[in-house]
């Protein structure tokens, strides 16, 4: 993914949307809501992102194919910012349990649709 120096120096939106796969679009859109702001801005406003937002873009990224909401995305932010400043929080700690069952049941959701996709294509390839 790059060096140390690359990690250690900001990035700006074309340079992070190219390493994490999403559209420029998609992350003023995700700024613009507060689900990612990026960690700074250049004196001329333009976005400054760091390695540590770049980590954050990667989370709500894995989330898409699961099929959470923004909003969904957000909460899950929430309670891992809250985790990081208050580890013994019991009452984050319980939120984030919930939200790990309920993505492992998304999980098998969709390799449940997987293997039907993939028994279709086979049935397609029959013929």
């Amino acid at each position: 993914m790059g060096d140390a120096m690359t990690a250690a120096r900001p990035m700006q939106i074309g340079e992070l949307a190219e390493r994490t796969g999403l559209s420029i679009r998609t992350l003023r859109h995700y700024d613009e809501i507060g689900l990612l702001r990026p960690s700074a801005r250049t004196d001329g406003g333009f976005r400054l992102y760091t390695a540590d937002d770049e980590s954050r873009l990667l989370l709500i990224r894995r989330m898409k194919p699961l099929g959470y909401s923004l909003e969904q995305m957000g909460e899950l932010l929430a309670v891992v910012d809250g985790l990081d400043t208050d580890p013994a929080d019991a009452t984050l700690a319980a939120r984030l349990d919930g939200i790990r069952d309920e993505a492992q049941r998304r999980r098998e959701d969709l390799r449940r649709k997987l293997a039907a996709a993939e028994e279709f294509v086979a049935q397609l390839e029959a013929r």
